[in-house]
């Protein structure tokens, strides 16, 4: 039963990764793109961490998988900010 479980967090993590691809490749510009990208990968790897994290085989283990996933969340956001930051510094307003 942990293992379907497990699995089907993973899978659910698969599918909010390839959604946020998606966002990336189909959006117009820059701000939608990363608002595509980082709630979806956000929510995804989440959903992965949770999954391992049934897996894991210690608490130890399962604490590494959360800093990671933490480490993981507050760079994608100071990445997420800078890259929106130079796409308005470039004068490229968002679309709509």
């Amino acid at each position: 039963m942990l293992e379907l479980a497990s699995s089907l967090f993973v899978a659910a993590g698969l599918v909010f990764f390839v959604a946020g691809t998606a966002g990336l490749l189909r959006f117009p510009d820059a701000l939608t793109r990363l608002h595509a990208l980082t709630k979806a990968d956000n929510l995804g790897l989440g959903l992965l961490f949770v999954g391992l994290a049934l897996r894991a085989a210690s608490w130890s283990v399962a604490v590494r998988l959360l800093v990671v996933w933490l480490l993981v969340l507050f760079a994608s956001t100071t990445a997420c900010h800078l890259v929106a930051r130079a796409a308005l510094e470039a004068r490229r307003p968002p679309r709509g």
